[in-house]
């Protein structure tokens, strides 16, 4: 009965741990933001380029490189290299990021 009580009392002690740190979890958006400065910092126009947040099963829709995951590891960023700044062109880079290092 001890064993119980004992178990029960940090069940109830940590939820409100986990919920706190559900909270202090970066937003894809921040996260997004975050390498988008990276990728402007390195010298590539704001036009140059798109990233999108998209959930893990619709990643080879996206046609883009995988730069980056959030929510927990349920969504990846995925960046697409645009010409002349035009969205509707295609994508200088397609694929993910390890096929980006085994074509070097």
């Amino acid at each position: 009965m001890k064993k119980a009580l004992v178990l029960c009392t940090l069940l109830l002690a940590g939820a409100p741990l986990a919920a706190l740190a559900a909270l202090a979890a970066p937003s894809c958006e921040t996260i997004k933001a975050d390498i988008a400065q990276k990728i402007v910092n390195n010298g590539v126009p704001e036009s140059g380029f798109k990233l999108e947040i998209v959930p893990n099963d619709q990643v080879s829709q996206a046609g883009g490189l995988v730069v980056g995951h959030c929510g927990f590891d349920t969504q990846k960023i995925v960046y697409t290299r645009l010409h002349n700044g035009d969205e509707s062109s295609d994508a200088a880079q397609a694929g993910t990021s390890q096929d980006a290092k085994a074509g070097q």
